[in-house]
């Protein structure tokens, strides 16, 4: 498979930067940030080992005008600080012939650009890092630009792409020994298979992941994740919600406790739970303020609403979801109007119900959440099913230790919310 990296603008580097001007008033923040982010990213291009070295006073010239046009945007917050970052770290690059010291900039701006959902210019960001890194970077910071590259292109649904990502990552982690990346890589591999709906092949992979990444913590939260969202998906919420807690106790960073609060909430509420799904869900709205973990926080407090038949509620929901629909990613906005429709559906507006499910299958197909799409037609045909208020979409079978292991995840979210 091929790792060679290209635009997405058209055949202009970085121009992807430049389509904010399309929905946004050309003297606006945003789009003038858009701007600087597309001056930065040529300006590093310099850089780059396959073009002729510009003159010194031709380098001396774009950075003056570069640095001039960044300070201008000093005031306009966290964008514009990685932005003046990269800058800085390309001239001290190219003074002391030291390439690599772009690469945490570069890095930390494509963080920066995925919290914000900007997903397609995260990816021409690690793109640049990559292409300008090449043969120059380190092991590990290669490997974590492919890591993330991964990531951002999964969650953009390109399946094809991330898969080739995190192979390369786990190439490179092996050969310089890097262990803990290769089972990230492993992780990334996963992540591909559950979204492509190959759950067999996901499941394999996270379980031996649990037995081969047994002394690291991250490794294991991910793994335990992975599992708990699969069984869920599978019928066996039950047997998930204790994976996805433990997950919740051995991850460190806020985000991704969040996220998986997130998915604990869907499990809770897939076995009837509202109250509880609503502790898990409520934490990550309290604590997080914008992003994708909020997003589908609210779409599900959204399907914990109609499931009460609160309709106040899940219109409230819907609204602020509604807000947020042009930067939600391809699964999520599948997972919105199927949410809808269901919500639709129990409030008995079976007409516009069809129609938002409709449209849910129309983007899952288009971007092949294969898994997602055979949920969203099972639902559609059993659609007046959801009139009926008793109805939990994924029972499944509970078992004593599963009621047991349910009881001790109950008391720990009441803690966490006192």
């Amino acid at each position: 498979m091929s790792t060679e990296l290209r635009s997405r603008g058209g055949g202009l580097p970085h121009a992807v930067f430049l389509q904010r001007v399309a929905d946004e008033p050309a003297t606006s923040p945003d789009v003038r940030l858009g701007q600087g982010a597309f001056l930065a990213l040529r300006f590093v291009d310099l850089l780059a080992p396959n073009r002729e070295p510009p003159t010194p006073d031709v380098f001396r010239y774009q950075w003056a005008a570069t640095e001039r046009y960044c300070a201008e945007l000093a005031g306009e917050g966290t964008e514009a600080s990685h932005l003046s970052c990269i800058v800085r770290a390309a001239g001290d690059a190219h003074r002391t012939g030291e390439i690599h010291l772009i690469a945490p900039a570069l890095f930390a701006y494509a963080l920066y650009l995925e919290q914000e959902s900007h997903y397609e210019e995260a990816e021409d960001t690690l793109h640049t890092m990559i292409n300008i890194g090449v043969g120059r970077l380190n092991s590990a910071d290669a490997t974590s630009a492919w890591l993330r590259l991964g990531r951002v292109r999964r969650r953009q649904a390109d399946f094809d792409g991330a898969t080739i990502a995190y192979t390369e990552a786990g190439r490179i982690a092996g050969a310089g020994g890097d262990r803990r990346s290769v089972l990230l890589s492993r992780i990334g591999h996963c992540n591909v298979s559950y979204f492509r709906g190959n759950l067999r092949e996901a499941e394999q992979g996270w379980t031996a992941l649990l037995l081969d990444g047994a002394d690291d913590r991250l490794v294991k939260a991910q793994a335990h994740h992975g599992l708990g969202n699969l069984l869920q998906r599978r019928g066996l919420a039950h047997a998930g919600a204790p994976h996805l807690w433990r997950a919740f106790e051995l991850y460190e960073e806020d985000a991704e406790q969040l996220r998986v609060l997130n998915d604990l909430g869907i499990a809770l509420l897939s076995i009837g739970d509202v109250e509880g799904a609503e502790r898990a869900l409520n934490e990550v709205i309290r604590r997080e303020r914008s992003g994708d973990n909020r997003t589908n926080s609210l779409i599900e407090l959204m399907q914990c609403a109609s499931f009460r038949r609160d309709r106040l509620g899940f219109e409230r929901a819907r609204e602020e979801c509604l807000a947020n629909l042009d930067t939600m990613s391809s699964n999520i906005r599948a997972d919105y109007y199927l949410k809808v429709g269901i919500g639709l559906a129990r409030f008995g507006n079976f007409t516009k119900a069809q129609t938002n499910l409709r449209q849910a299958l129309e983007i899952a197909t288009a971007h092949d959440l294969h898994e997602f799409a055979f949920r969203i037609e099972r639902i559609r045909d059993g659609l007046h099913a959801c009139e009926s208020p008793e109805q939990v979409e994924f029972a499944g079978e509970e078992s004593a230790l599963h009621r047991d292991a349910l009881k001790e995840v109950s008391a720990s979210l009441a803690a966490l919310s006192q």
